[in-house]
């Protein structure tokens, strides 16, 4: 790194955020340049979306032949070599990170150095103790696991999302703590590679109610017990791990791992020599238009605040970038979050777009809202699996849909098209009037729109 070098715009960190940062700088001329102290490529490549859902669909893979619900077609499975689909996830997310990130890089011209970096002052970022000199800044170095302060939890050691898909062999028996989409995640994937699971934590607990009880069922059905309870203490007792909840139930367990949400990596940034404000919780705190407090840093993804989402943290990062270049008097841009979609890759997955029937009514709608059982879905009943329902939140008043939710096999591709509807300002009408291809998943869609017309029951395709 040339000491006299100015760059337009330094970005700190290399995942989603920081990669759409420095495209869209790159994009506009702009000179730019990134700042990794650890791995490239962020959380979603490395220990995240990318690794967790290759593990899951081989898990899955499992499970299926084991329950297969097809008479005359025998299918078995047999013990499982851990240490081989770790080895397997590993070279999936070397090869990403070559591809999406090293060699993007490199395409659209922008530097990525390794170091430390750290705020000297308001104006002045350090890499490893070296002035990096640049107009504007982005922080975008994302979040890591937050183990929480369970009573106890410092004398045990405990796995996290991250480690647990490093184990290199099953545990004999595994407790999860959280009920969140993480914890949900990780506790079935071990439960579909053989290991017996509880988890303690309210299942789902920002998913319709419909669906909750749903994915509890699934849960019961996966041999997985669910302790809905807050985890209040944990100690050592004859080998195992000993989780003691806040109403005085006790589960023990080989291991322990622990999903109870994220906290930013600010660590050594010394944000406050920078003038940069934080929240209670450490999240850098932005505006509409991704500043900080400091005129000259902006900052995006799972840093700040905002939903953690991969296309949440690539949709902030751009406008950020977009933002910290601008001039006087230039459109500032924002993140639309409008019909967001969110999947949780659990089989059946649990997948949601827009607005929940309580979210919408905190807003001031008359909801009216109906949910489809996926009996009723030929696609379904052909799958064998009819596991789940789909529910949709309207306006009572204009029939807009505000809200699409759904547990299902492949729900989450469901999900683009209820996406599409509400940014579209679609109706239930709409929905019922437009064409869905027959057998699929997504017609569901279409179905759950025509309880708004009547609860009597259709034809296939009527």
């Amino acid at each position: 790194m040339n000491e006299e070098e100015v760059v337009d715009l330094a970005v700190v960190g290399s995942g989603g955020a920081a990669m759409a940062a420095g495209i869209q700088a790159a994009g506009s001329g702009a000179r730019v340049v990134l700042v990794e102290h650890g791995v490239l490529g962020g959380t979603c490549v490395n220990v995240g979306c990318v690794p967790s859902k290759r593990l899951l669909a081989a898990a899955g893979a499992r499970r299926q032949a084991l329950t297969n619900p097809f008479a005359g077609v025998p299918t078995s499975a047999g013990p499982v070599d851990l240490a081989a689909l770790i080895h397997q996830k590993a070279e999936l997310t070397d090869g990403l990170r070559q591809h999406k990130y090293a060699d993007v890089a490199d395409a659209w011209g922008f530097r990525v150095v390794a170091g430390h970096a750290r705020f000297a002052d308001a104006d002045t970022l350090l890499v490893d103790e070296r002035p990096l000199r640049a107009h504007a800044y982005v922080l975008a170095t994302g979040a890591l696991p937050y183990v929480g302060d369970i009573e106890g939890i410092d004398s045990v050691e405990c796995l996290t999302s991250t480690t647990a898909m490093e184990l290199t062999e099953l545990p004999e028996s595994l407790v999860v703590i959280g009920g969140g989409y993480v914890g949900m995640e990780q506790a079935q994937l071990f439960a579909h590679l053989g290991v017996p699971v509880t988890l303690v934590g309210r299942l789902a607990p920002h998913a319709e109610p419909e669906l909750r009880r749903v994915m509890a069922d699934v849960f019961a059905d996966d041999g997985i017990a669910v302790l809905a309870q807050r985890a209040a203490g944990v100690r050592h007792a004859d080998g195992l791990v000993e989780i003691t909840t806040s109403a005085g139930q006790t589960v023990r367990g080989h291991q322990l791992l622990v999903a109870t949400g994220r906290r930013p990596d600010t660590s050594g940034l010394n944000l406050a020599a920078a003038g940069v404000t934080t929240d209670a919780h450490g999240f850098v705190v932005v505006d509409e238009h991704q500043a900080t407090s400091n005129p000259r840093v902006f900052a995006a993804g799972d840093v700040t605040a905002a939903p953690q989402f991969v296309y949440v943290a690539a949709a902030a990062g751009r406008a950020a970038a977009t933002n910290a270049l601008t001039e006087p008097g230039d459109h500032l841009a924002t993140v639309d979050r409008t019909g967001l979609p969110s999947v949780v890759f659990t089989r059946p997955q649990l997948a949601s777009a827009g607005l929940t029937d309580a979210q919408a009514r905190r807003q001031g709608y008359d909801c009216a809202c109906r949910t489809l059982a996926l009996a009723d879905v030929p696609r379904a009943l052909v799958n064998n699996d009819t596991r789940g329902a789909i529910k949709i939140v309207a306006d009572a008043a204009t029939g807009r849909v505000l809200g699409v939710h759904a547990v299902a096999d492949g729900a989450g591709e469901m999900m683009l098209a209820a996406t599409y509807a509400i940014k579209a300002g679609l109706t239930v009408d709409d929905l019922i009037d437009t064409w869905a291809p027959y057998l699929t998943m997504a017609e569901g869609l279409r179905l759950a729109a025509g309880l708004f017309r009547g609860r009597l029951p259709t034809s296939c395709c009527a």
